[in-house]
């Protein structure tokens, strides 16, 4: 289901991570110092989900819009 960034934005933390996991494209994931990197794209965005692998949680979620120039 295409989404637009606003709309994601504007979800609970939880359905955001849900969405993403589900819908979206892993792009790249790369680690470092315990944490594992792993940016997804979405529709019309991208979204980058840092995991804190030491005690298995979400550090960040952090959406971006694409400009068109990657």
């Amino acid at each position: 289901m295409p989404i637009s960034y606003y709309d994601f934005k504007n979800m609970t933390n939880q359905s955001q991570y849900e969405m993403v996991v589900k819908e979206g494209r892993i792009i790249n994931e790369t680690h470092k110092d315990g944490l594992k990197f792993v940016l997804y794209e979405m529709s019309s965005f991208s979204v980058e989900i840092v995991y804190n692998m030491n005690d298995n949680k979400i550090a960040s979620l952090s959406a971006f819009q694409n400009n068109g120039n990657l």
